[in-house]
Order: structure tokens, then sequence, then C-alpha cells
């Protein structure tokens, strides 16, 4: 992903989403996620799980 397009994402992405904007697989960053070493802020919604935009941001080292 571009930074352009990262930083034009919505509040909360799903993990696909985050992991591509980190340059890794889904099942890495699943992986990273069951190990609680994801490098950016997870939130559980039931049985589905979102990354944090502003701390996937800040995570890679961008700013709004």
């Amino acid at each position: 992903m571009s930074v352009e397009e990262v930083l034009a994402l919505p509040a909360a992405v799903s993990v696909v989403t985050a992991a591509k904007a980190f340059g890794i697989g889904p099942d890495k960053a699943y992986e990273l996620i069951k190990r609680d070493e994801f490098p950016a802020r997870t939130i559980s919604l039931g049985s589905t799980r979102k990354v944090s935009t502003a701390s996937l941001w800040e995570a890679l080292g961008l700013r709004r």
C-alpha cells in the first residue's frame, strides 16, 4: 500500500488490510495477534478483529 492509501483508511480496518500496510500476509498477521506481538492495537468485535488505524499509522511512523 502507498502512504496515501494508508492515510486514507477509515478509523478501523480489517486485519487483512493492516497486514497489507505492513507488507505481511494475513496468516502472519493473525499469528502475531495470537502471540500478542502485532505492532498495532487490535479491537475485538465479537468474532471479528479490527485494527485501529491511528495505531497502524503510529507503528508505521506516519502522521496525519
